[in-house]
């Protein structure tokens, strides 16, 4: 076969499935060989059985060669966040407290995406119960940096090749973040659109479900899919007439972004414009400065309600930042509770009447590059105001920083105008050229992780 099948986008892996160019199985080898030759090194799944995946997409080809009707994701291999119950499989939460746990139903996400056809691939490692503390996961980029959290495990296996899409959670910034550190696309979708249910909750308010993949296409499809027939999201991205009218907002935060950012930012600004946007750099309402306390109060006093049992039973399993939130949580008092509600309500309506002007918003999704530790992962600020609002949002790399790690762009739409979000999305990734995944073969995956680890560098397969 002349086809390098582990470099195809979603799409292309769809196609060439159904056009019987390549089996399942065939597809799925190609994949589980990046695997075993990466992640050794890059450590993205918290449960994964290749002989498991090789049988799922067996059985995938044999219902199409008898003739059965294939789902539209059929023979697809997918990486899936480990806090999502799926039925028969460890789904242990990033946490020794949950260790052992195996449902007996899957989440509504997970049975989706198996009704089109897909099936699990593995596990990807979580920060635990999807908070700050992270994982085992290294960005492929270069090991000695954060991948982002909470969906590390998501972001680096569609990074790396392991998987063609993902799925995470966004309660913060756990989707666009660590999609941005990796150089990948995240796309979290108005909030309700995907199903929740079936995932651990950390905040019932601010939790959303998101999708990893290597292009704004597969985005839109991917995510259309899980969410189903219903929903407001076109599995094909509609072509705009004219260039879009966006916003370029630094937003109340700006003064966390490194220097290189900033410049990053104004750069692609400037090349958006000269591909025929019209771009007007504007600031949202004064209100918004109290955006970041109104998440931290609204997450905190919902992590204590969820969680403070888990914290009772299994205290000494839990890291002392998962302590701490649930402490200080506790601590909250519901009319400050209430208080952070009503000025949540009251933003989301500023936020439709900003957005009323404009086709999308554009923002930084990050500080900048991934920081060089694998203790902490990374600050979620620049995704504060549109996961606080629930509204979709999608990031695409636009660049490296200095250090060789990518940069990007943020793009957030208005509420339930998620179609109108994707197409300028992809308006903008076609203006600002950014190879969608670069092999890691022939890139520095493994960037100065010797004298650091005593890793040897990853090799491409001869």
């Amino acid at each position: 076969m002349d086809e390098q099948l582990d470099v195809l986008s979603m799409i292309g892996a769809i196609e060439g499935i159904a056009e019987r160019r390549f089996t399942a199985e065939q597809y799925t080898r190609s994949l589980l060989e990046r695997i075993s030759l990466y992640d050794g090194s890059i450590h993205a799944w918290a449960w994964f059985d290749p002989e498991a995946a090789l049988q799922a997409a067996r059985l995938s080809d044999c219902r199409l060669r008898e003739g059965g009707v294939p789902g539209v994701l059929q023979g697809i291999p997918v990486g899936v966040k480990d806090i999502y119950a799926t039925a028969g499989l460890p789904t242990e939460m990033g946490s020794p407290a949950f260790a052992g746990n195996i449902p007996k139903k899957s989440a509504r996400v997970v049975e989706r995406l198996q009704e089109q056809g897909a099936f699990v691939m593995g596990k990807t490692v979580t920060a635990e119960c999807a908070f700050y503390t992270p994982g085992k996961t290294r960005n492929p980029w270069n090991l000695l940096h954060t991948p982002g959290g909470s969906s590390s495990g998501s972001a680096a296996a569609v990074a790396a090749g392991f998987v063609p899409a993902a799925i995470g959670t966004q309660t913060n910034g756990s989707v666009i973040r660590p999609a941005a550190f990796c150089g990948i696309v995240g796309f979290k979708p108005t909030q309700g659109v995907i199903p929740i249910e079936g995932a651990l909750t950390f905040s019932h308010t601010l939790d959303q479900p998101g999708v990893f993949t290597r292009g704004v296409a597969d985005a839109a499809c991917f995510a259309a899919f899980l969410a189903g027939e219903n929903a407001p999201l076109s599995p094909v991205i509609a072509r705009r007439d004219s260039s879009p009218f966006l916003a370029a907002v630094r937003t109340p935060v700006w003064g966390q972004a490194d220097e290189d950012a900033r410049k990053n930012f104004q750069n692609t600004i400037e090349r958006l414009r000269a591909g025929g946007a019209r771009v007007e750099e504007c600031e949202l309402p004064e209100s918004f400065g109290l955006a970041q306390e109104t998440i931290q109060v609204i997450m905190a006093a919902e992590a204590a309600f969820n969680l403070e049992k888990l914290a009772l039973r299994h205290a000494p399993l839990l890291s002392s930042t998962l302590r701490d939130i649930i402490a200080n949580g506790s601590k909250i008092g519901a009319v400050a509770y209430q208080q952070a509600l009503v000025r949540r309500l009251r933003f989301r309506e500023e936020l439709r009447l900003f957005l009323s002007r404009y086709d999308a918003i554009i923002t930084p999704p990050a500080t900048g590059e991934a920081p060089a530790t694998l203790a902490q992962t990374g600050n979620p600020a620049f995704c504060s105001i549109w996961s606080l609002c629930g509204v979709p949002a999608i990031t695409i790399p636009t660049g490296l920083g200095p250090r060789g790690l990518p940069l990007g762009l943020q793009i957030v739409g208005a509420e339930g105008k998620d179609n109108l979000l994707l197409s300028a999305a992809l308006w903008c990734a076609e203006r600002l050229p950014f190879p969608a995944w670069i092999p890691s073969w022939n890139r520095p995956l493994a960037r100065g992780a010797q004298a650091a680890s005593g890793q040897v560098e990853l090799q491409p397969p001869s």
